[in-house]
């Protein structure tokens, strides 16, 4: 392309374009920086084999970012983030309540990321977008009204792995329901 094409590109395009990247290179970048890389293909083909159509990817300015939609519900059902201290799942858990026994079987280190999430506003002082919808559960008795964009964002390691995975499965398999 030269540069007289390249001036007549928006420039939105321009940085859309340059920070779109391939599943190979965000599973290279995972395999490089963590040891977490068959973690991630693994729950890739998961994702791919279960209900989620073609997910994107792209470097943002704090790590790469991964995102899988649920081609029936066309809700985002995870993101997963490369970051300099490690791999994240995010989890947009739309139908824990049909799986809320499985919170109990946590362990201590996803049960503190989600005590250390951000409270939602919306359930304790209703004062976010009406159309927001936090999380709210109980987890050894005790309550955690967490809001969605941080409540079941995981860092994942040697403990936590097969349970993000079991939760992804939950998920998964709630949503295919519909």
């Amino acid at each position: 392309m030269n540069l007289e094409n390249l001036v007549k590109i928006p420039v939105q395009t321009i940085i859309y374009t340059m920070t779109k990247i391939t599943f190979e290179q965000f599973l290279n970048a995972t395999s490089a920086s963590t040891n977490y890389g068959d973690f991630m293909l693994d729950l890739h083909n998961y994702m791919l084999d279960n209900g989620c159509g073609k997910p994107t990817f792209e470097e943002k300015k704090t790590g790469l970012l991964g995102s899988y939609k649920h081609k029936k519900t066309k809700h985002t059902i995870i993101n997963v983030l490369l970051k300099q201290h490690g791999l994240l799942v995010r989890i947009y858990g739309e139908n824990v309540i049909e799986y809320y026994d499985f919170f109990d079987t946590l362990p201590d280190e996803m049960v503190q990321s989600i005590a250390n999430a951000g409270v939602c506003r919306r359930l304790v002082h209703n004062t976010c977008s009406t159309k927001c919808a936090g999380y709210d559960v109980t987890i050894d008795n005790e309550r955690y009204q967490r809001c969605r964009y941080g409540a079941f964002e995981f860092l994942v390691t040697d403990t936590s792995a097969p349970f993000v995975k079991s939760f992804v499965e939950n998920e998964t398999g709630e949503r295919n329901k519909v």
